[in-house]
């Protein structure tokens, strides 16, 4: 039996875009665990009156409108521009890192045995080592491809930014304690989610 922890047992879950992680945190949140969604957390500082919309209306006026971030016009200018996403990850990273310690100062408050750090860098953030186990979410290339190429805004050229911007996926799942494909349907996923959380919950005893 393993003594219970001042904080839950953490996992990282992580996918390059389009391979379907935001489905699969909706499926551990269906068992009952907790989820820290990195990107609500974004929006939540992107929002009317959030964190970030002072600074980055300072560094990118023409991304504010209507006293919020416009995420698709600051996309457009950070695409293809190294240092304005520098910028801008130097603005939203350390108000990010707020929202997510408040996450987890809740969780242990409720004395929750596990909890979930959906992050879409975690491994290029290095953010893996603040967590107790790590989950890749995967599927083809070619699936990757479609359902990201399918998406409202999206263009070769914005895929291809996102793409250069984080580890490829067969270094990612090298990386992965856990490896969950998306690619067979939602049943399929969601049985691997339940086997893996049975996996960890009888390590934990």
């Amino acid at each position: 039996m393993v003594e219970r922890r001042a904080r839950p047992f953490l996992i990282g879950l992580t996918g390059s875009v389009g391979m379907g992680k935001s489905e699969t945190a909706k499926m551990f949140e269906r068992l009952g665990i907790p989820v820290y969604d990195a990107d609500k957390a974004v929006g939540e500082v992107y929002g009317p009156g959030g964190a970030a919309v002072g600074a980055i209306g300072l560094a990118f006026p023409a991304a504010i409108k209507n006293g919020a971030v416009d995420r698709q016009a600051l996309s457009d200018i950070v695409t293809g521009d190294p240092g304005a996403f520098q910028r801008l990850e130097e603005i939203v990273h350390p108000l990010v890192r707020n929202v997510r310690e408040a996450f987890l100062e809740k969780a242990s408050a409720d004395d929750v045995p596990i909890a979930i750090l959906d992050i879409p860098l975690l491994f290029e953030t290095g953010s893996e080592k603040d967590v107790d186990a790590t989950i890749v979410v995967s599927a083809p290339k070619e699936v990757q491809r479609a359902r990201v190429l399918a998406r409202p805004g999206m263009t070769e050229e914005k895929f291809a930014a996102l793409w250069a911007r984080q580890i490829p996926d067969d270094e990612k799942r090298a990386k992965a304690d856990f490896v969950i494909d998306t690619s067979k349907g939602l049943d399929h996923a969601a049985a691997q989610v339940e086997a893996i959380l049975s996996t960890i919950q009888e390590r934990l005893g």
